[in-house]
């Protein structure tokens, strides 16, 4: 699993103008079962992505899709971990190599 933590390089309104092509990407990788959560961090001066099952060399060509790295907006800080805790009631995929 890793967790990505975007950090916003451009001026919020270069954001704002790529935000629509920005929760698109997201969407087509919540579809394909690769993003398992999303959302800005507080204060607004980027995000975090949850990503799972995915090797991380297909993780970082996922990444380089994003608007906001195509438009250099964003610096992206990719940490992988193992999740061996998860709250009652909460389910994350589990990687294929370890079912």
């Amino acid at each position: 699993m890793y967790m990505i933590n975007l950090r916003y390089t451009g001026a919020l309104a270069e954001i704002d103008d790529a935000l629509e092509a920005h929760r698109v990407f997201l969407e087509r990788y919540f579809a394909a079962g690769v993003f398992v959560i999303a959302g800005p961090k507080v204060p607004r001066d980027g995000g975090i992505i949850l990503a799972s099952g995915i090797e991380r060399e297909r993780l970082d060509e996922i990444i380089a899709e994003d608007p906001f790295a195509r438009q250099k907006l964003a610096h992206y800080d990719i940490t992988e971990f193992k999740a061996t805790r998860l709250a009652p009631g909460l389910n994350l995929p589990v990687p294929s190599s370890e079912s």
